[in-house]
């Protein structure tokens, strides 16, 4: 698994692999602070949200940041596909929840910058990154199956020689299809 993650990280291009370590500060983060609200504050961590499927969701966040920086961790498709899911659901989800602000307090709606810059960031890495990975992982799978492929087709021991019709072969020696000059008369050449 080591060599194949040193593959998939190394076969990136630079942008990519960027853009990956990006990915990953960005969700390692939202797992730290949705784990330690959740050991601070537990179950109701999130109950100035009066939704309770808000709730819900941020609290899910505990489990799904880990997991998506898990997959970007380990270079698979499926983690740019959450990480995009995640923070699209995650950046609206603030939004709306704090949507009261926009009358009460429109100042206090700049905390909700660096998380909407995050999301705007996946979302616009979204396609190139994912056709990135997706090159990377088939050209990956190609070279292993062509390895394989080739270490399945290499015989583990040589085969035995094809011996001429009639003539009896013996273990002791070596079988050798004599050269056709051996069997032409100085009247047939």
């Amino acid at each position: 698994m080591g060599i194949e993650l040193r593959e998939r990280w190394g076969g990136q291009p630079l942008w990519a692999r960027w853009v990956l370590a990006g990915y990953l500060i960005g969700f390692l983060e939202g797992s730290c602070v949705h784990i330690l609200d959740l050991a601070r504050d537990g179950i109701h961590a999130y109950a100035s949200f009066p939704q309770a499927s808000l709730q819900v969701f941020f609290v899910s966040l505990a489990m799904l940041d880990p997991l998506v920086a898990v997959l970007v961790g380990l270079v698979r498709r499926e983690g740019i596909w959450l990480a995009s899911a995640v923070m699209v659901t995650d950046v609206f989800a603030n939004w709306w929840g704090n949507r009261h602000w926009l009358q009460d307090d429109p100042a206090k709606l700049v905390w909700l910058s660096p998380i909407t810059l995050f999301g705007l960031f996946v979302v616009a890495f979204f396609l190139p990154l994912h056709r990135a990975v997706v090159r990377t992982t088939r050209r990956a799978a190609l070279n292993h199956r062509h390895l394989a492929d080739e270490n399945d087709t290499l015989p583990t021991t040589a085969p035995p020689a094809p011996t001429p019709a009639g003539r009896r072969r013996h273990s002791s020696s070596p079988s050798r299809t004599p050269p056709s000059w051996a069997f032409s008369t100085p009247g047939n050449s």
